[in-house]
């Protein structure tokens, strides 16, 4: 392939470059699988390379070759992992310039250091790469990897190491708009380092914020990450990092001179703020401009809005008249009108999401108070649910109690819109790991992918109960039951809870979480269990299949929070391996693992089912044919939610079951009869 160019009023296209031309790699072409552009000037041109491929051997007879995968123990990424990334690999390319002042092209990525941030709209100096190379195989039981910094010569293509094996964070937001500055978050040191193009230094620039800078509610074995970084100022002169809470901006001219710019009230009021315009052609902010951001308080949920100016000279609450709603995380700037009226969706559990224009007036100030404040003048624009009035909703609020070891929790507790504090009503608890920031979340009451339909059960008579657990690292077991079960029996200290007849629902963690409470409990009258996990030892060396890669991280560094390998910590694989517990099950369950779950491997389902009907436990498994993890197909979801009713409905009201929970279906019949007809049996 060759790369040509034509300029308005030239007669013809004028050939770039080949594979021939001067700055071009020996066994290097243009490939045609890149993109152009222009770097905003104009006078750069990017394209992509790629090495030059040899012919097929067309001698080759197809029935002479053997088909088969290799796998070796020191290749970059399992074979499983390579085959999906197939076409990727078979279409890699490279980054490379065209220099109109200099008439050559340049090469900039390579295989070594194959990814390239441009800086400057492609007009700087130099721009950021960053490499794993030579160090992808700890990804493995790690779950990422350490990364190589470059800085690179845009003129030249030479690349000079930064920092070498970095362990952290770097992404693109974390380049200074012209290239001169590149920060990165490092785990170990849990601080942000600015490295200088021009005095070629590197500095903690975050040390004397003393707040953390990394998720404070991380409870598992990996390194939390940070809360990351917002913008630049302007010139870079200035670059803005955010904490749990605060916004603090940072000096980048070697003084370090740090400043809230929020004013610590975020940390004292327990409130987050983040920016509401999402503006993609916004590369940095001006100190004369006056921000949009949204709010969210931790600890009743609360949602608001303040203006906050970029060079800490003002910051203004926006008043609503309430507060108890949730919002998007971000709105475009053509939400937004010159008198700085806007628009957002806003919604609750118990109003459908609907339009809202607000306009803040002029804001009042104080004397000695830290923020001035304004109101928004609102205006709803939009009634898209009217028809909910119709029927019987519900309402949510939150609930907190203390754990079985004293740890105070909360969660999200749905009542029918007609409760009635006299009668008894049946529960189902609903998890997976922390919920209670979605109070105001509004459920439709639509088939789901697998997870509890909320709004469905609300409205049928249900009370549903959605408690946040917290994990201590090599017991998530345990933390479960310390959480949940907890949470159950304080539900029943109220009369309209029917303590005989509760429930649990979970979906993949949240699955495995319902696998391992039923062989640890017998309080529960019925169980589902999406996706669950039934060994994790046999998991443990598994495969997931939708990526290609390998279960070990999810135990030693993630979400099932072991903290430590097979080999070292076997003990705590078994303590939280539903499989080894299931004489002790009381509770009927019914699992749903379908075959082409590329997350959880479904032969996880079948050892949980073979393993609960060789000791004649109570038990049915849900194989949608083709399914994903997640249910895709809408007809698969609507069926799904017809059983867990008729499931539900059987063990916790009595109702008579249908003929799939009393009869099964036999394979003779699939496709003819699906079991969904109630049975006069029990």
């Amino acid at each position: 392939y060759k790369l040509w160019y034509h300029k308005a009023g030239q007669d013809s296209a004028v050939m770039l470059v080949d594979k021939s031309s001067v700055g071009m790699k020996l066994g290097m072409t243009v490939s045609e699988f890149g993109k152009l552009e222009f770097s905003k000037s104009g006078r750069r041109l990017f394209f992509n390379t790629s090495e030059i491929q040899p012919a097929k051997d067309t001698s080759l007879v197809e029935i002479d070759l053997v088909r088969l995968d290799v796998w070796h123990y020191k290749d970059d990424y399992l074979q499983p992992v390579q085959l999906n990334r197939l076409t990727r690999d078979l279409q890699q390319n490279y980054l490379a310039v065209y220099d109109f002042a200099s008439g050559k092209p340049q090469q900039l990525a390579t295989v070594e250091i194959p990814t390239i941030y441009q800086a400057g709209d492609g007009d700087a100096d130099n721009f950021i790469a960053v490499s794993d190379y030579g160090m992808r195989i700890e990804s493995q039981w790690t779950g990422n990897t350490k990364k190589d910094i470059y800085l690179v010569d845009v003129k030249t293509g030479n690349a000079k190491l930064v920092r070498k094996s970095m362990s952290g964070v770097m992404n693109p937001s974390y380049i200074s708009t012209t290239g001169n500055y590149v920060l990165w978050y490092d785990y170990k040191a849990k601080n942000y380092f600015l490295y200088s193009a021009a005095t070629d230094s590197t500095v903690n620039i975050t040390a004397k914020i003393k707040t953390k800078l990394y998720d404070e509610d991380h409870d598992s074995p990996s390194d939390p990450t940070p809360y990351g970084v917002m913008g630049w100022l302007e010139g870079d002169s200035a670059v803005f990092i955010s904490d749990r809470f605060d916004i603090w901006k940072i000096e980048t001219n070697g003084t370090g001179k740090t400043e809230s710019l929020t004013r610590s009230i975020g940390r004292k009021e327990r409130t987050t703020y983040y920016p509401l315009i999402r503006d993609s052609e916004k590369k940095f902010y001006k100190s004369t401009d006056k921000v949009l951001f949204r709010k969210f308080n931790s600890v009743n949920k609360d949602a608001g809005f303040a203006m906050i100016a970029m060079d800490g000279s003002s910051f203004t609450d926006l008043e609503v008249m309430d507060h108890k709603f949730l919002m998007p995380s971000f709105i475009s700037k053509d939400q937004v009108a010159s008198n700085g009226s806007f628009l957002v969706t806003r919604e609750s559990y118990v109003k459908s999401p609907d339009l809202y224009l607000l306009q803040p007036s002029a804001p009042t100030s104080q004397p000695g108070v830290a923020k001035n404040s304004a109101s928004l003048v609102e205006k709803k624009i939009s009634s898209i649910n009217a028809r909910q009035k119709d029927y019987n909703w519900g309402t949510a609020e939150l609930y907190k109690w203390t754990t079985f070891k004293g740890k105070p929790s909360e969660g999200i507790i749905y009542k029918p819109e007609d409760f009635d504090p006299a009668k008894k009503y049946p529960v189902i608890l609903y998890f997976y790991e922390k919920l209670s920031d979605g109070l105001y979340t509004y459920h439709p009451p639509m088939p789901t992918p697998s997870r509890l339909n909320i709004s469905f059960f609300v409205s049928r008579g249900y009370i549903v109960f959605a408690p946040d657990i917290s994990y201590t690292i090599g017991h998530p077991a345990a933390s479960a039951y310390d959480y949940i079960v907890s949470a159950a029996k304080d539900l029943t200290k109220h009369p309209w809870v029917d303590a005989k007849n509760m429930g649990i629902q979970g979906q993949s963690w949240g699955g495995i979480q319902v696998a391992q409470l039923i062989t640890m409990t017998d309080m529960f009258k019925a169980a589902w269990a999406g996706a669950p996990v039934a060994n994790m030892t046999s998991a443990y060396g598994g495969i997931r299949w939708e990526s290609g890669v390998t279960r070990q991280f999810q135990y030693e560094q993630t979400q099932s929070r072991i903290g430590g390998t097979l080999w070292d910590k076997p003990e705590l694989y078994i303590e939280s391996s539903p499989l080894f517990h299931l004489p002790k099950v009381k509770t009927p369950l019914v699992i749903m693992a379908n075959d082409a779950d590329g997350a959880v491997p479904w032969y996880q389902g079948i050892e949980l089912f073979t393993g609960m009907r060789r000791l004649d436990k109570k038990v049915w498994m849900l194989n949608y044919n083709g399914e994903a993890h997640n249910l895709m197909q809408r007809k698969n979801r609507k069926d799904i939610q017809i059983r867990e009713q008729q499931y539900f409905d059987w063990l916790l009201k009595g109702a008579k079951p249908a003929v799939w929970i009393t009869d099964g279906v036999p394979a003779v019949r699939k496709g003819k009869d699906w079991g969904l007809n109630l049975s006069d049996g029990q």
